[in-house]
């Protein structure tokens, strides 16, 4: 018998810097795969850039009211990688290994 486990994480690192501009569907699969993260009370932390299907997902998820984490290295905030109003909170850190 399997033991059970009263530990259940919050957060979930979603990372994909996929520019799906030709490949519309998978806009509306990041889109549902961010309700259903929503859905289940999980914060997403995913790199705060302004491209690709992470950002979709983060953006459902904040939409629904839950928490979400952006991280950006410092180097790249001033290149304009990150859009001027965050989705949730934004974490600047010095590098990426941080």
């Amino acid at each position: 018998m399997a033991a059970s486990s009263s530990r259940q994480f919050k957060n979930i690192c979603v990372f994909s810097e996929f520019h799906y501009r030709k490949y519309k569907e998978f806009v509306q699969a990041a889109v549902d795969f961010g309700r259903a993260i929503a859905e289940r009370k999980l914060h997403p932390v995913y790199g705060g850039d302004d491209h690709g299907l992470s950002k979709l997902v983060s953006e459902a998820v904040f939409i629904k009211g839950n928490q979400v984490i952006g991280i950006i290295s410092q180097a790249l905030k001033p290149l304009g990688c990150v859009s001027d109003v965050p989705i949730g909170e934004e974490l600047v850190v010095s590098s990426i290994q941080e």
